[in-house]
């Protein structure tokens, strides 16, 4: 195994989206429409929040500080999360692409 530095970053599609405080994605797991007649319109109109990776997602720094623990089930201040999704990151705005030999990728869980 080779040791790859670079950084994390959480899946947007597990973070809240936005307009001033209120939700642009509907519990029915449709947009909202008050905000997002369009897509063009909802990119306008709504936002990312940033992630709390502690608090919310239990993403930690392992104790050598070279890689990432994470918990499943997280209890958070206003929400229970059942797992998360990681990218892997270059830099600020690249993700890491992995080149597999004989296709095979591993990591200790």
């Amino acid at each position: 195994c080779d040791r790859q530095k670079g950084g994390v970053v959480m899946d947007a599609n597990w973070r809240w989206v936005n307009k001033d405080g209120q939700n642009c994605y509907t519990n029915d797991n449709t947009w909202n429409p008050a905000f997002c007649s369009d897509p063009a319109t909802c990119a306008q109109s709504c936002s990312i929040e940033g992630a709390d990776y502690v608090s919310n997602y239990g993403v930690t720094t392992n104790s050598d500080k070279d890689g990432v623990n994470l918990k499943f089930v997280t209890r958070g201040q206003y929400s229970t999360n059942y797992g998360s999704r990681l990218y892997v990151t270059d830099s600020g705005d690249t993700y890491k692409m992995f080149r597999l030999k004989n296709r095979e990728f591993t990591f200790t869980v």
